[in-house]
């Protein structure tokens, strides 16, 4: 059995969906939820599933490598982050290289980096007079969304589309393809 650990800072909206995509799973399952926000939606989510949530303070991620023990003490093979709101640090990439993805809700390389997240880039999108937006799955690196793309998907707009509709279009892409991804990463893992 392969374990998994996801990283939310938010609602939880696409962290409950690999909830529900390895409950029952045959050789993964979600191990752990990590959040750096102790009233973050997506704890409740978890508990929903009875999966075992760690709040922890960001000097934490930064500063020390309890996390890295927190997720070798829970075996995880794969990290999957889902709405977190903080980068990871290198030495948590060193840990598991190539072993942590993450969804953008863009096509990267254009609204990506520091600050581009949620409503801030729906509404760059829309201010751009975007024809198109869509979702970016790639694996981390030490820069905010610029590691190996995985996948990419687009969705029309139209030009009365609001950063609500936008968001609305790019959410169900997300929740259709990345607990996919993440189950055929799982499956390549040695």
């Amino acid at each position: 059995m392969k374990n998994i650990a996801v990283f939310a800072s938010g609602s939880g909206t696409n962290a409950e969906e690999i909830f529900k995509k390895f409950q029952n799973h045959s050789y993964a399952r979600v191990r752990l939820l990590l959040s750096n926000n102790p009233k973050a939606g997506v704890i409740t989510r978890a508990a929903n599933y009875n999966i075992q949530v760690c709040v922890f303070d960001k000097s934490i991620l930064f500063h020390t490598d309890d996390i890295i023990t927190t997720l070798k003490e829970a075996e995880i093979d794969l990290v999957v982050l889902a709405g977190f709101m903080l980068k990871i640090p290198e030495n948590i990439l060193k840990a598991y290289p190539n072993r942590i993805v993450n969804i953008h809700p863009a096509l990267l390389p254009k609204y990506g980096g520091k600050g581009m997240y949620g409503r801030h880039v729906h509404e760059a999108v829309v201010a751009a007079k975007e024809k198109q937006s869509g979702i970016s799955i790639h694996l981390c690196n030490e820069h905010y969304d610029e590691g190996k793309m995985i996948l990419q998907v687009s969705c029309d707009l139209s030009e009365n589309d609001s950063p609500e509709d936008v968001a609305a279009k790019v959410q169900k892409l997300e929740h259709k393809h990345y607990p996919e991804v993440v189950e055929e990463l799982v499956l390549k893992l040695d």
